[in-house]
């Protein structure tokens, strides 16, 4: 028996049949804006398949997440050896006739006050990682949310207004509650993350309050990291701390891929151009 041919053509039935993937550069992400804190819908905004619906790549993901925690590292601890430690250089006792055993001067790790044997100095724990990389772990985290349906885009700032300090933090605890963005009830929703532009002082100081930490934290712009984005239940982001994180990270982007999103039409009209002079 022969082996099969596999240079030759697929029939033409599989060809008529088959379709091309839809090109993910031409592709767009709908989302709803919500009020807040009502959070009742208002109206859609679209955002490139290139920023919310790229695929999970756990590691990437992992990746970025150990970069971030490296550098938070202080690197702090630092521990004396016997020739740092303060002290007289004699010896402690006569090296033979005691009956006990060898000991130099009482700077020795063996003695209490003395050196530490191999102890942590000062050093530098930070690990490198591409630019690309780490922000493709950005977009990947936001696709990540987004294709869970735990991604709510506020449309204006997440601020309580016109509400007493004293009532802040029981106002702030029946929006979590009414809207199940917290623990409660025994529902396990997780621990909301509230992302905002700049530091909002009347929703952070009502979820900084007593026992409001279990149900959500809220966290600007300018301190988030990937590993923020990926924990707790929803994401409750603003419209324009979004699009800064977009625009501060998408150096991974080729040309055409930054063509795409920003002039849609003149890309197809570039495809286009570049298909027939294929053909020809």
């Amino acid at each position: 028996m022969s082996p099969p041919d596999f240079s030759a053509d697929p029939p033409l039935s599989w060809q008529k049949s088959y379709q091309p993937p839809p090109n993910p550069f031409l592709q767009k992400a709908q989302c709803t804006l919500y009020n807040f804190p009502s959070l009742e819908p208002t109206s859609f905004i679209s955002y490139p398949g290139t920023h919310l619906l790229l695929p999970i790549r756990k590691d990437i993901l992992h990746r970025a997440v150990i970069f971030e925690a490296d550098a938070s590292r202080g690197g702090l601890a630092s521990t004396k050896w016997r020739s740092e430690v303060h002290g007289s250089n004699r010896k402690v006792r006569p090296q033979k006739g005691t009956g006990s055993a060898r000991l130099g001067d009482k700077k020795s790790p063996m003695l209490k006050g003395g050196g530490v044997a191999f102890g942590p100095k000062p050093r530098d724990f930070s690990t490198g990682l591409p630019k690309k990389v780490y922000d493709r772990a950005w977009r990947t985290a936001f696709s990540y949310r987004y294709k869970k349906g735990e991604l709510i885009v506020a449309e204006g700032k997440m601020d309580i207004a016109g509400v007493h300090e004293n009532s802040l933090e029981r106002y702030v605890n029946d929006v979590l509650r009414w809207n199940g963005l917290g623990n409660h009830g025994g529902k396990k929703h997780g621990k909301s993350v509230f992302l905002t532009l700049e530091r909002r002082e009347g929703l952070f100081s009502a979820l900084e309050k007593g026992k409001m930490h279990r149900h959500a934290r809220a966290i600007s712009a300018d301190r988030v990291d990937v590993k923020d984005l990926l924990e707790g239940g929803k994401l409750i982001v603003e419209k324009s701390a979004l699009e800064q994180l977009f625009d501060e990270h998408e150096s991974d982007l080729k040309f055409n891929e930054k063509l795409a999103v920003q002039m849609p039409e003149l890309y197809e009209e570039v495809v286009e151009v570049g298909e027939a002079i294929s053909s020809s």
